[in-house]
């Protein structure tokens, strides 16, 4: 963490127009910091800088422990190239990292890099001569940036060091972790201050943070506290702000519908030459010489694809009838050449799919493919919460606080909107309407990095992975048998090794 305090002790950040129609995150100068942080319009485009930095995120790091590390996904397992950076990215999905893993620290990293440009705008906005009136959506952005952030550290990694001021010398580089408590006090309060401050949503939305956005981050941080009686009322609000499903499940990962009524937090990308596009695609589908079939676009993709499989076990949990499979997942068929690589010689529907003799399949996620026009440069966003998330917490909440009838309503929203023939969630028990609610997590999230979060929140994560083991241990024999002993201290990843050996304060997490 030092190596990034001190580089941004020294680096003004990536600025960007602020236009207040849409997020835009174009650097377009790279001013002095003393004389920078001075006017309403600097201040937006010093957020716009923290938006930019939400995309680490979401990029290889967010797939590999939101994902893989749960049972839906898996990895194409390549003989050929057994490089380290290949090897760690299995072992997340193995349960085999370790303190060194590059993908689990970058995660660490690049949280810190967001935290530190949120503190120097909160530090420093008080002191700026223009109106309150127009600082507080700037602080409510920030605070709910830095609570995104922080929430999504301590999920993964356990209390952690608490940085809530602009790191001016070196000695305030240096801090031991805070408690898990500790951590989520300042969740919640800077979530309750940005619910507060920002505005309710409008539509067409701007893909900045709104009152919705922070709503929804701080109910299912209650969530994640067992606070369910806070959560309730959080959720049900924003069921009242305008938001909506979209008609048909497919056209929610349109890229022209960006920051549509479903939406209620998503990170921007865009394709083109300022730098800012996506490539979730390229890492998601199958490891081939020539992926044109799949993508429009002659690539290959030995290096870049097999990334976040759908399992077998995710492929069985889609009921007959339900409209996510196919717009969620692919199935390239084809043969092995004689190079020994997968040529793909068609792509298929996932809905009811059989295999051809003499083919071999490979089911993608194709929740990201849409028409693009080069190479590894996509238009689509990532979403972060959607209102079928919204409608489904709810039901959980409902459920949870004793209220298994209203809960129904929720889910079965979803469901409708999912497929016409898919029978109606009609039980009182609270038990089996949460393992409904969980399985209608589970289909409706599929690939955007829920699924691991879930199983932890609701205590599942040991039990139901241990069981994922020994099923990809029988279907894999390349997985190691030590694999996927998955422990309470497997719960956590570790902190980076390069961090505690920059900072004796830090401690690390018990198992590793």
């Amino acid at each position: 963490m030092k190596k990034n305090i001190i580089w941004i002790l020294l680096f003004v950040l990536s600025l960007s127009s602020c236009s207040k129609d849409f997020l835009q995150l174009t650097p377009d100068s790279e001013p002095n910091a003393d004389d920078f942080y001075e006017t309403e319009e600097q201040f937006e485009q010093a957020v716009n800088g923290v938006y930019q930095s939400l995309r680490a995120s979401v990029n290889e790091s967010g797939y590999l422990m939101g994902e893989m590390r749960s049972d839906n996904t898996h990895y194409d397992y390549y003989a050929p190239d057994r490089g380290i950076h290949i090897i760690r990215r299995e072992n997340i999905d193995d349960f085999l990292d370790d303190a060194q893993n590059q993908w689990t620290n970058d995660y660490f990293n690049n949280s810190y890099t967001g935290i530190a440009r949120v503190n120097t705008i909160l530090d420093r906005i008080e002191m700026a001569g223009f109106d309150q009136a127009a600082k507080d959506p700037i602080i409510g952005e920030a605070k709910f940036l830095r609570a995104f952030y922080y929430f999504n550290l301590v999920r993964y990694f356990g209390g952690v060091p608490l940085y809530l001021k602009e790191v001016l010398k070196e000695g305030d580089a240096f801090l031991p972790r805070s408690t898990v408590d500790e951590v989520y006090n300042v969740i919640i309060a800077d979530l309750s201050d940005a619910i507060e401050k920002l505005p309710s949503p409008s539509f067409p939305q701007s893909g900045r943070a709104n009152k919705g956005a922070a709503s929804t981050l701080l109910a299912e941080v209650y969530m994640t506290r067992k606070n369910f009686t806070e959560a309730e009322p959080l959720l049900q609000a924003v069921t009242t702000m305008g938001y909506n499903l979209l008609p048909n499940y497919a056209d929610v990962f349109l890229p022209s519908n960006k920051n549509s009524r479903e939406s209620i937090f998503e990170i921007q990308f865009m394709m083109g030459d300022q730098g800012q596009q996506s490539m979730f695609t390229y890492w998601f589908i199958p490891k081939s010489t020539n992926v044109e079939l799949i993508t429009g676009i002659t690539s290959n993709t030995l290096n870049s694809g097999g990334w976040n499989v759908p399992t077998s076990d995710m492929m069985n949990t889609y009921e007959a009838g339900d409209s996510r499979k196919d717009a969620s997942v692919g199935i390239a068929e084809g043969i092995i050449g004689s190079d020994g690589n997968f040529q793909i010689q068609a792509v298929k529907s996932s809905e009811g799919y059989q295999l051809p003799a003499g083919k071999i399949a490979k089911p993608f996620v194709k929740k990201y493919l849409h028409t693009h026009s080069r190479e590894q440069n996509t238009d689509d966003n990532w979403p972060i919460y959607r209102y079928s998330d919204v409608l489904l917490l709810l039901a959980e909440c409902l459920n949870e606080n004793g209220k298994p009838g209203e809960a129904l309503d929720y889910i079965n929203q979803v469901r409708k909107r999912a497929g016409a023939t898919l029978p109606v969630i009609t039980t009182s028990s609270k038990g089996e309407l949460a393992d409904a609610i969980a399985h209608e997590r589970r289909v409706e999230l599929a690939y955007e990095n829920h699924r691991w979060h879930d199983l932890v929140r609701t205590g599942k994560a040991i039990e139901v992975m241990n069981a994922h083991g020994e099923e990809m241990k029988q279907q894999y024999n390349v997985i190691s048998r030590n694999a996927y002993h998955v422990t309470e201290s497997r719960l956590l990843f570790p902190i980076p090794y390069l961090e505690m050996q920059l900072n004796n304060q830090l401690t690390q997490n018990p198992g590793y």
